[in-house]
């Protein structure tokens, strides 16, 4: 099975490959001691911090692995493929609702950037894959799981 890119801003990656540095040197090594102190205790087989430590040590290794995976496939959005006008993943969209004529500003990233309270929409999302390739003044119409929503692109940056 072919995976998908992941669409990652510079910035986007740079957290990504922070975070799992992070993890490897520093989250890892506390894990490892808490296990080795609660083998220290004694009997493991009844041991809750025994427990605990391997439970967030599967976690953690879970978090490792899901990162390696997403910047082995990553694809760097690069300004110049920005720039042309058209919606693109990188992109920063006005939109006016046509509803209530409400304006809301979006910066389009892939899903692992994706934080809509902080103005980044995934471009799988329906409002972010409807605009993807459309160009200012550009009239849209959604279908979200709230219903129909119609909206009008302002500006593209």
């Amino acid at each position: 099975m072919i995976e998908k890119p992941t669409y990652l801003t510079r910035e986007g990656r740079a957290k990504l490959e922070a975070e799992l540095e992070q993890l490897t040197t520093v989250e890892r090594k506390g894990v490892a001691e808490r296990i080795a102190a609660a083998k220290e205790l004694g009997d493991i087989s009844e041991s809750g911090e025994y427990e605990d430590a391997k439970k967030a040590q599967a976690i953690l290794e879970g978090r490792i692995r899901e990162l390696k995976s997403l910047l082995s496939r990553a694809e760097t959005i690069d300004d110049e493929q920005v720039s042309n006008g058209e919606v693109r993943v990188g992109s920063q969209v006005t939109v006016r609702f046509d509803e209530d004529g409400e304006e809301e500003t979006w910066m389009i990233v892939g899903s692992a950037e994706a934080n809509p309270r902080q103005g980044r929409i995934s471009n799988e999302s329906p409002i972010g894959s409807a605009i993807l390739g459309k160009r200012s003044r550009q009239k849209v119409t959604v279908q979200t799981p709230s219903g129909v929503m119609k909206l009008t692109i302002v500006k593209v940056k």
